[in-house]
C-alpha cells in the first residue's frame, strides 16, 4: 500500500482512470457488435446507421488513447468491408 499522501492520491487516481477507460472499451466492444448483429441481420441501411454510430465512438476512442489509431481504423475497415460485401 501507497505510504506517502502524493502515492495514496495517484493510487485513487489510478483506480478512477481504470474504470473510466474499462467503461470506453466496453462502449467500443458494443458498438462494434452492434454494427455485426446488423449485418448479419441482413439490413444494409441498418448496418450503415449503425456503422456510421460506430464510427463516432471507435474514433473518440482513439483519439482519447484507450486504443492505438491503427487499431481503431483496421476495425472500422472490417466493419466497412463486411457492409460493402452485403449483396
Amino acid at each position: 500500500m501507497a505510504n506517502t499522501a502524493q502515492a495514496r492520491k495517484r493510487a485513487r487516481q489510478a483506480i478512477t482512470r481504470r474504470n473510466h477507460n474499462f467503461a470506453l472499451r466496453t462502449e467500443f466492444r458494443t458498438a462494434i457488435k452492434k454494427v455485426l448483429k446488423a449485418i448479419q441481420g441482413g439490413n444494409k441501411e441498418a448496418a450503415k446507421v449503425e456503422f456510421v454510430s460506430a464510427q463516432s465512438t471507435i474514433d473518440k476512442i482513439a483519439r482519447k488513447g484507450i486504443f492505438h489509431k491503427n487499431k481503431a481504423s483496421r476495425h472500422k475497415s472490417k466493419l466497412s468491408a463486411k457492409i460493402k460485401a452485403m449483396a
